[in-house]
């Protein structure tokens, strides 16, 4: 008789959310399955996120989407070149009644921030998004104060709008788990598209959005996720892929630690929701593109002719030996 594999970990609890998650959100987006997909990864492996993609393609609707979907807090905030630190982080504020200072926290402290255009802002600002990103802390006139978990930036940018935009810092850019490409949908999505609005449901359908997951719950399965078994071979599989990133002739900045650590954790968010309580080469490799794309620099020689950074982290990846 046949041996059933069975999973050492319980993971009923992450597929019922995540597909309850999804079902919420294919009410409104036609498509998308990948940045879905990979947004949802993002959230149980405490990875933000970077959407890029052409205006009209839905970059800010999946995020509001996903934000109604989760019971927790969430603030959005439109990013503008004379937008200042203190409108994110927040500022401290003279109190008369009790002649003392006192912080008033900005719209960076919620559990889901959704960053739309997150370019237009001025390096100054983008600077302070740095320490909450990283390390879940503002510190501002001596006081630490802590971010409440869950915490997710939602970050959106428009790749080919280039007037009154700032291109992000490369320390910036590392603290996001990916970078989505949203693209155009297909010939069959878009006549989809197109009957969905002709019905003048759309509306309808945004307040139908019901919220299925809540904040500890979120907490509960990052830490059941943790509990993914990783290898080794794995592990040194990834190690070698971040060693090629650094001594690869085309690209002149490599892979940092951070982004090796990140792809580890995220690898096993898509292994448990692929039902597996295990992280194999093939879960590596699916997330290396979009958490390498961002955080690697093509030589200024490849820029010139043109080179896809996907195309050079794909054939990277694929140089490495995949352990048996």
């Amino acid at each position: 008789m046949e041996e059933v594999f069975k999973n050492r970990i319980d993971l009923s609890a992450l597929h019922e959310s995540v597909s309850k998650i999804k079902t919420e959100i294919a009410k409104v987006i036609v498509g998308q399955e990948n940045t879905v997909e990979l947004l949802i990864a993002a959230i149980f492996s405490r990875g933000h996120v970077l959407i890029e993609g052409v205006p009209g393609v839905a970059k800010t609707l999946i995020a509001k989407l996903l934000a109604r979907a989760i019971d927790a807090d969430f603030s959005r905030i439109q990013f503008t070149p004379d937008l200042m630190p203190s409108d994110v982080i927040g500022t401290s504020i003279f109190n008369p009644k009790n002649t003392a200072f006192e912080f008033r926290k900005g719209p960076i402290f919620s559990n889901l921030v959704l960053i739309d255009e997150i370019n237009r802002a001025p390096a100054k600002t983008q600077a302070a998004l740095f320490e909450v990103m990283e390390e879940r802390q503002i510190t501002t006139d001596g006081h630490t104060y802590y971010m409440q978990e869950p915490f997710l930036v939602l970050a959106t940018q428009n790749p080919i709008e280039q007037e009154g935009t700032y291109r992000l810092p490369e320390a910036q850019l590392d603290r996001f788990l990916f970078k989505i490409v949203a693209t155009y949908p297909t010939l069959e999505e878009e006549i989809k598209i197109l009957q969905f609005n002709q019905k003048d449901e759309l509306n309808k359908q945004i307040e139908s959005i019901e919220k299925v997951v809540n904040a500890e719950q979120i907490i509960f399965l990052r830490q059941l996720i943790r509990q993914v078994h990783v290898e080794d071979k794995v592990v040194n599989y990834l190690a070698q892929i971040a060693q090629e990133t650094r001594a690869n002739v085309s690209l002149f900045l490599g892979a940092s630690p951070r982004a090796t650590v990140a792809i580890l954790n995220v690898a096993k968010a898509f292994a448990a929701i692929k039902g597996r309580d295990f992280v194999t080469p093939e879960d590596i490799k699916i997330v290396s593109v979009p958490a390498l794309r961002h955080r690697v620099i093509l030589t200024p020689e490849k820029e010139m002719e043109g080179v896809n950074i996907d195309d050079v982290i794909k054939q990277l990846v694929n140089s490495v030996e995949v352990p048996r």
